[in-house]
């Protein structure tokens, strides 16, 4: 599998990224600089986490301009994988690639734990290499990762199975104390209509060996292995 990791000014999980990757994948991601106008042919595009641009205005609206910003719409457009964690997330928002807006946490705390998602939705291409239904553990760090949308914003996602984690319990169930930043629908990572996009707020390139507490992270890039063999 062919991929790239861009790096804004203020990543700070694009070396996590590159790593993950690597180590599930077997090939070194191409590194892109914001400031590039041209990408490599390849399969994924990563957006890491981060605080691109110190966070001004909103969190990824500075970023979801940067001169890259064109490239990763054309690979988009043409059905190319994008994935967007926690800050890639927020700029995947900013670029209109995915519905609603990232707000501040509920609690108004930075949330850094592990937290337990429900795979809503594992016939995407980021999430077929798990069962329907599977709770797994993955990693948080944020500060604004409420997901927001209108209603019927929600109900189109809900409806067209565009909800790819939820945040659960240990049982599987989504419940307000699972919920780390006061999400709608307990969202934790969605996908666009077509599928070949995702965003969400945990970080599974952080947990892809039981050295980092944890492997469950695996299997989102397993899946588009799959989907491109």
């Amino acid at each position: 599998m062919k991929s790239a990791v861009v790096t804004f000014p203020a990543s700070n999980c694009d070396r996590d990224m590159f790593d993950g990757i690597e180590k599930v994948t077997g090939q070194k991601p191409h590194a892109i600089w914001h400031q590039d106008t041209e990408i490599p042919n390849v399969d994924l595009i990563a957006l890491p986490g981060g605080f691109s641009f110190g966070d001004y205005l909103r969190c990824g609206a500075m970023a979801a301009r940067s001169p890259a910003i064109r490239a990763i719409l054309e690979h988009a457009n043409r059905g190319g994988y994008v994935i967007g964690v926690c800050n890639g997330f927020q700029v995947l928002t900013e670029m209109g690639l995915l519905p609603g807006a990232l707000m501040r946490n509920k609690s108004l705390k930075f949330v850094c734990k592990t937290v337990h998602l429900k795979v809503e939705n594992a016939t995407s291409a980021f999430t077929n290499a798990y069962a329907p239904g599977q709770v797994i553990d993955i990693p948080v760090a944020h500060h604004d990762g409420n997901y927001f949308a209108d209603d019927a914003t929600l109900a189109a996602l809900e409806d067209n199975n565009q909800i790819a984690f939820r945040y659960v319990n240990k049982d599987g169930i989504a419940t307000e104390d699972a919920n780390p930043n006061g999400s709608q629908h307990n969202i934790a990572g969605i996908l666009n209509e077509r599928g070949n996009i995702l965003g969400m707020m945990p970080h599974p390139e952080r947990f892809v060996e039981d050295a980092q507490g944890g492997s469950d992270g695996r299997g989102f890039f397993e899946s588009i292995i799959n989907t491109l063999n």
